[in-house]
């Protein structure tokens, strides 16, 4: 029992002694870990499109538009062309069956699928210096229509002396600073 006592009074010594190189050694370890998982998460995350999206069938109609992809274009530029919402890349994707989103090539034939009335809707432009919202307008969208910048949102609650701009009722006339 003494003999043990001892051994582990040394080992606790030699770990006391090395505490620093354990705390780096443990401390690298880590990171490697953590950094191998984060470029795992973003390997996997980049691009890709839920497999039962690319299951369901396809809407193509002899009426849809198709687009040529040209040099250096992705699906962020392509859907903010036809649509005026980068985000809406994953519509695109999805239509055509782009298992992995971020790969297109030049000269790639797209089809730009005709999305539901409100979409359509919100991309119309606002040209006059007044606004009625409507439902389920927000100042973000009311604002990329009418200068074709979101961050103009601030100018149009800032016009208006909106105490809660994340708060607009339809019937409410807006002004529009030109």
């Amino acid at each position: 029992m003494i003999a043990l006592n001892l051994n582990l009074k040394k080992t606790l010594k030699i770990i006391k002694l090395n505490e620093s190189s354990i705390s780096l050694f443990l401390g690298i370890l880590v990171l490697i870990t953590v950094a191998s998982l984060a470029v795992k998460f973003i390997k996997n995350s980049t691009g890709k499109i839920p497999e039962e999206l690319l299951t369901e069938t396809n809407s193509i109609e002899a009426t849809q538009k198709t687009h040529r992809v040209e040099k250096d274009e992705n699906l962020w530029n392509i859907a903010v062309k036809y649509y005026g919402d980068g985000f809406k890349w994953v519509d695109i994707a999805t239509e055509n069956k782009l298992a992995n989103a971020s790969i297109i090539e030049e000269g790639q034939e797209l089809v730009i699928p005709n999305l539901d009335d409100e979409t359509a809707d919100k991309t119309n432009t606002i040209d006059s210096s007044t606004y009625e919202v409507q439902k389920g307008d927000n100042l973000w969208d009311i604002a990329v229509r009418a200068y074709g910048d979101g961050y103009k949102w601030l100018e149009i609650a800032k016009a208006n002396n909106l105490i809660h701009p994340n708060l607009i009722h339809s019937g409410n006339i807006l002004v529009l600073p030109r």
